[in-house]
């Protein structure tokens, strides 16, 4: 089938290239000509696993291209629209320009019998406004919301765990749905949920979706701070109640908290929609959500500055990581970068190292210095902070290597992914979040 995608920034090239790597016809259109530029040539503009490959493979098959010019859309039977949805930059609502934008640019080339397929993160009610523009043209919206993981995009996109269809009522929606089926034939016939819904509930799957995990991941956050002031461990603490089933041990890793470009936005626009709506109080606990979040980044600076006798003035601090997850170079509202630009301010010298965002991260904080070898980041540090639970921090760096690096023996586990045990025995004085 041929299908058009609207937006090539981190979802739409993803999914272009995994719709292409099912046997899929696929134009990507951006407006962003260097970007378009270094797809078309094959190269992935963000890290991703797997995306590399199944982008090279498309192009060289000749069923995947890159384009800026929207009339490439005509004649294809599906235009998926994945194009951001930042927060405004004077509240916490999301901004739809670049949806509105897309739809603007994209209703000149559509047909009747056409699908237009909406992907990015909208508050609830957007769909329903958008449905009778696109209604004009012979078309028929639909909602298709993502549940991308960072780092596994690839994978949730060509084998996702759930597909949802937001479609209108009638015949014209059930026709709209076994039209996506078509289009996710290998996952539909291996049994993946396809669950049709109405326009409301498929945006609400994805917001909500968004809102419980970060409400979880708070939760046990909250839990740290109460282990703290009462010697609890919050790790042995998560384990004990994700044996029950109705909890679960996943999202229950207590530390500085979630970033991305997804959560923290997300729920704070869930906020300001149902504000809107007249139901602020139905998620005010995500204002609690959100400051919980970002009060675990003070708590891993105020660890760093006790473990280092009261300040950080001069001290050499190297931060491992700078990406807001493994697996990803985004470091968008990344709580690994907040720690390391607040120990700067308050005198460190820091370092930063990462895998894979250095570069992203220079461009947007170049007050800090970068050392893309873990090893030369870490020499004559006077203390770590493990911010990013990259492989190579967590499970790859042994203790004893460490303390033949540094100058100091002090670590601070903002994931709480180290072995407490072991850095104690070789002499380190270790600090976790939420553990004694």
């Amino acid at each position: 089938m041929k299908l058009s995608v609207i937006g090539c920034g981190y979802l739409g090239a993803v999914h272009a290239a995994a719709m292409a790597s099912i046997g899929h016809e696929v134009v990507g259109i951006d407006v962003d000509q260097r970007k378009i530029d270094a797809l078309s040539k094959g190269e992935a503009p963000f890290f991703e696993p797997g995306l590399q490959e199944i982008l090279t493979a498309g192009i060289a098959a000749g069923n995947l291209r890159f384009t800026t010019d929207m009339a490439e859309a005509a004649g294809a039977k599906v235009h998926f629209v994945g194009v951001g949805t930042p927060q405004q930059k004077d509240s916490y609502a999301a901004d739809l320009t670049y949806v509105n934008g897309a739809f603007d640019g994209l209703l000149p080339y559509l047909a009747p019998g056409d699908i237009v397929a909406g992907k990015s993160t909208v508050p609830v009610g957007t769909a329903a406004s958008l449905a009778p523009r696109v209604s004009e043209t012979g078309a028929t919206l639909v909602w298709n919301p993502e549940f991308l993981r960072e780092g596994y995009a690839v994978q949730d996109t060509v084998d996702p765990d759930r597909l949802v269809a937001g479609v209108p009522a009638g015949e014209e929606g059930e026709i709209a749905a076994s039209v996506l089926r078509e289009v996710y034939h290998p996952s539909v016939a291996k049994g993946t949920p396809f669950i049709v819904t109405d326009y409301a509930t498929a945006e609400l799957v994805k917001v909500s979706a968004n809102a419980f995990l970060a409400t979880k991941i708070s939760f046990i956050n909250a839990m740290a701070e109460i282990a703290e002031v009462t010697g609890a461990d919050v790790t042995q603490l998560a384990d004990a109640i994700g044996h029950d089933a109705r909890i679960g041990r996943r999202f229950l890793g207590a530390g500085i908290g979630f970033g991305g470009g997804c959560l923290p936005k997300d729920i704070r626009a869930f906020s300001a929609r149902a504000e809107e709506l007249g139901r602020g109080e139905s998620v005010a606990f995500l204002r609690q959500v959100d400051e919980i979040n970002l009060r675990r980044r003070d708590r891993a600076v105020q660890l760093v500055v006790d473990g280092l006798g009261g300040s950080v003035y001069e001290k050499k601090v190297t931060v491992l990581g700078a990406a807001f997850k493994p697996h990803s170079d985004d470091i968008r509202d990344s709580p690994a970068l907040d720690v390391a630009v607040r120990l700067h301010g308050l005198g460190a010298i820091v370092t930063v190292t990462d895998p894979a965002a250095i570069e992203n991260a220079r461009r947007i904080h170049p007050q800090l210095t970068y050392v893309e070898d873990r090893d030369e980041a870490i020499r004559d540090a006077d203390a770590l902070v493990l911010v990013t639970e990259w492989d190579e921090y967590r499970r790859q760096l042994p203790p004893e290597h460490a303390s033949s690096l540094t100058r100091g023996r002090v670590v601070v586990d903002g994931r709480n992914g180290l072995d407490a045990a072991a850095w104690r025995a070789a002499g380190w004085a270790y600090y976790g979040m939420g553990r004694p």
